[in-house]
């Protein structure tokens, strides 16, 4: 629980961009931000896509439910976007298949 108020709180600080000592964001490099989400939440990356900007987002989850989003931009840098708890897999429905 105490990780899901401390996610919410960073998200909050996040809406808050406009004052740049409100948001700060966690960011680093991607081996130590995985190295950090696996030895303390044993997380590991399941999923990753590329966006629109040429950044890459990644999501990380663990056996009991932990995620978090990570980015990173094209210069290298790596954020953690989002992190909670009760992470659920949804199965792909083959194409033409209603959901």
């Amino acid at each position: 629980m105490t990780r899901f108020f401390a996610t919410v709180l960073l998200g909050g600080f996040l809406l808050l961009g406009s004052d740049p000592a409100l948001a700060q964001a966690v960011c680093g490099t991607r081996t130590s931000l995985l190295k950090q989400l696996h030895g303390s939440y044993n997380e590991t990356p399941v999923a990753m896509g590329l966006a629109a900007n040429g950044s890459v987002v990644e999501v990380t989850r663990s056996e009991t439910g932990t995620w978090t989003i990570l980015l990173t931009n094209p210069r290298g840098l790596t954020c953690l976007m989002a992190a909670g708890e009760h992470w659920e897999a949804v199965a792909l429905k083959p194409k033409g298949e209603a959901s």
